[in-house]
C-alpha cells in the first residue's frame, strides 16, 4: 500500500521570482519559523486569506531588491505580519515580496536557523508582555502554555526583565526544561492551575499570558490578583470564542482581561536588535526544537499540529 503524500497545500512547487513594486521589498529568504497561524490557514480556520497564497507570516534573509531605496541590497532583515501569507504571498519560499513597513533591519552573526526562529516569536512575546500586560520589574506572571515557542520566549523575556515567572505544561517530562529556562515555578497543568498558583502566591499573580485558549481562560483569570491583567494571545487548543459571554459572571472582581494581536511595528528595530544581541551573547536562551529543509515542510507541520515540539520549529531554505 502506498503511503499518502503531503497535502497539496504543503508540496514544494516552482513559481516565478516575484517582482516588487514601489514601497515593497524583495527578500531572499534564508530561514523562517513555523507559527500556529499557518496551521490555522492550512486547516481552513483562517477567515482573512486570499487564495491562492503562499503561507508564512514571517521570513528572515537579505534584501534582494528595494525599488524605493528603503533598504540596501544584501542588508540583513526580518519580515513579519502585515498581511504576509494571508493577503499576499508569505515566507514559505526562496524569495518573498513584502511591504517595506513589515521589514525590520538587523545585524548579527547568528546562524540563519537561529535568527529565523526569532522574529514572530519575539514580536508576539514582546507585544504581549509590554502592550498587552504592561509588565514591570518585581511583578509576578503566569505563562499558560509555557512550552510553546511564544511561551518559552515570554518566560525568558519576563525573567530578563525582572519578573517572577510561573509557567505551565501538560507534560510532566517538560517541567525540568522549564526550570532550565529560568522559570521560577514550573506547574503541571491539570486544569486547576489557579489553585497551584495561589498555594505559592495567595493573592494571585500580577499578570497572566493566556496562550492555550478560551477553554482554560476562566482558570487563568482565577489565578490573577485583583487589579491584575490577563492577556489573551494564543489559541493552542483551537478554542477561540466564549459562548454566551456574561462579563459579570465570567470575570473575577477587579481582574482585567485584554488581548494582543500585533504587527511588526510593535517590535521596534532597537528592541529586536537588543534581543538578538542577547541571544548571540548567550544571555537570552531561546529554544529551537528542530530545523527542517524546505522540502520537509509537511513533516514540520505534522509535528506542530500534533504539539510535539518544545520551542520553535524552523525551516532553513538554502
Amino acid at each position: 500500500m502506498t503511503e499518502p503524500g503531503p497535502p497539496e497545500s504543503l508540496k514544494v512547487s516552482s513559481v516565478e521570482r516575484p517582482e516588487p513594486r514601489a514601497g515593497w521589498v524583495r527578500i531572499k529568504v534564508e530561514a523562517f519559523g513555523l507559527n500556529r497561524s499557518e496551521y490555522h490557514l492550512r486547516a481552513g480556520m483562517a477567515t482573512n486569506a486570499k487564495f491562492p497564497v503562499i503561507p508564512g507570516i514571517e521570513a528572515t534573509g537579505t534584501v534582494d531588491l528595494a525599488p524605493g531605496g528603503e533598504f540596501a541590497v544584501g542588508q540583513q532583515v526580518v519580515a513579519m505580519m502585515g498581511g504576509m501569507g494571508r493577503e499576499f504571498d508569505g515566507g514559505y519560499a526562496e524569495y518573498t515580496v513584502v511591504p517595506a513597513g513589515s521589514v525590520v533591519p538587523v545585524t548579527t552573526d547568528l546562524d540563519w536557523a537561529t535568527l529565523g526562529a526569532l522574529p514572530e516569536m519575539l514580536q508576539t512575546a514582546h507585544g504581549s508582555l509590554h502592550t498587552g500586560l504592561g509588565i514591570q520589574a518585581g511583578q509576578s506572571i503566569l505563562v499558560r502554555g509555557g512550552t510553546s515557542s511564544v511561551g518559552v520566549a515570554a518566560a525568558v523575556l519576563a525573567k530578563e526583565q525582572g519578573l517572577t515567572v510561573f509557567s505551565t505544561t501538560r507534560n510532566p517530562q517538560r517541567l525540568e526544561m522549564l526550570r532550565e529556562l529560568g522559570v521560577d515555578h514550573p506547574l503541571l497543568d491539570d486544569g486547576n492551575v489557579a489553585a497551584q498558583v495561589r498555594e505559592i502566591l495567595p493573592d494571585g499573580v500580577n499578570a497572566a499570558l493566556e496562550l492555550v485558549g478560551t477553554n482554560v481562560l476562566p482558570d487563568t483569570l482565577k489565578a490573577t490578583a485583583i487589579h491584575g491583567t490577563v492577556c489573551f494571545t494564543g489559541m493552542l487548543s483551537d478554542a477561540w470564542t466564549i459562548p454566551d459571554f456574561y462579563p459579570i459572571g465570567y470575570l473575577p472582581n477587579g481582574v482585567r482581561l485584554t488581548a494582543y494581536s500585533g504587527e511588526s511595528s510593535d517590535l521596534p528595530a532597537t528592541a529586536l536588535q537588543r534581543y538578538v544581541d542577547l541571544v548571540a551573547a548567550g544571555k537570552l536562551p531561546i529554544r529551537i526544537d528542530r530545523v527542517f529543509a524546505l522540502d520537509e515542510i509537511a513533516e514540520a507541520h505534522r509535528i506542530m499540529e500534533a504539539g510535539e515540539a518544545v520551542g520553535k520549529l524552523v525551516v532553513r531554505v538554502s
